[in-house]
């Protein structure tokens, strides 16, 4: 596996929220996204992306706005192999630090068709690669054994996000590819108790509201401050939730909306803006989490 230097790859990684403004991209407000991720304390971004050209110009927005004071890591993958390719050599020339290669949705293929999947992709790349294992939506899973299988053909790949109710799973890939291997939490509620059992930091939609907690969420368990990590965990605890109920992102932007961090909830469709009883139940849970 690929030598990563040890603070790299740990911490908070909030994947940050894509704002449009009339249908279109608003990358000013994107650029103020990075920076608030910056000031808050994160130790690094995901972006993410809408088209192939719009996700190409996100990460450019992010990289030049961060100007290496974090990492950038590129989200690039598609349902399309040709896309994922297109994303992830996109992403190296644009200078990010890793790439997030997320299952192909929709089509579920064999484990052995993802194992030649990701082998293919990161061998066309020198970028440090991580899965993003989301079983509920992309529906398929990543096996323990396939992700040994990838790991032992590509040196580059260093880790991945797991979006999945399975705490075994990380002690399981620490027991098969060591602790090296970079596990962040994809799933909000989670958080606390995967990082106990050794994930390396976090991969979630509640940074895009309280950065800095989760970012002190992950200092506390890593300086071994169990009982500040259960009071931030319980803190936050309203926040994974409320992210969840609706589809996400769609109480996201609402909330962001009202924080006054973006100017507007747009979504494109099939996703729609919040009903007046789904914004009611989120106010209530900004007002109780302090952001109201």
């Amino acid at each position: 596996m690929l030598k990563l230097d040890p603070d790299f790859l740990r911490g908070s990684y909030p994947p940050l929220v894509t704002p449009f403004r009339n249908g279109q991209v608003d990358y000013e407000t994107y650029a103020s996204l990075v920076e608030r991720q910056i000031r808050e304390g994160s130790h690094g971004i995901v972006v993410n992306g809408t088209t192939v050209q719009e996700r190409k110009r996100l990460v450019e927005v992010a990289v030049n706005t961060a100007r290496g004071r974090i990492p950038v890591v590129a989200a690039t993958g598609s349902h399309s192999h040709a896309e994922s390719i297109e994303l992830t050599l996109g992403a190296e020339r644009t200078g990010t630090a890793a790439v997030l290669v997320v299952t192909p949705y929709f089509i579920r293929p064999p484990q052995r068709g993802l194992v030649e999947y990701y082998l293919d992709i990161g061998r066309r790349t020198a970028l440090p690669l991580l899965l993003y294992h989301i079983p509920g939506r992309a529906a398929v899973d990543l096996k323990l054994e396939t992700i040994a299988e990838i790991a032992e053909g590509l040196p580059t790949l260093v880790g991945m996000k797991h979006a999945a109710n399975d705490l075994g799973l990380v002690t399981g890939l620490r027991a098969r590819l060591g602790a090296d291997f970079r596990v962040f939490v994809g799933l909000e509620e989670l958080s606390f108790p995967m990082l106990a059992v050794g994930a390396c930091g976090l991969m979630n939609a509640v940074g895009n509201l309280a950065p800095r907690r989760i970012a002190d969420l992950y200092r506390a368990v890593v300086g071994g401050n169990l009982e500040e990590a259960r009071r931030l965990h319980e803190s936050l605890f309203e926040l994974n939730q409320a992210v969840f109920f609706d589809s996400n992102p769609i109480p996201l932007k609402y909330m962001m909306m009202r924080m006054g961090l973006v100017p507007t909830e747009e979504h494109r469709l099939p996703m729609v803006g919040a009903s007046p009883e789904l914004a009611k139940r989120l106010d209530e849970a900004l007002r109780r989490a302090g952001f109201l």
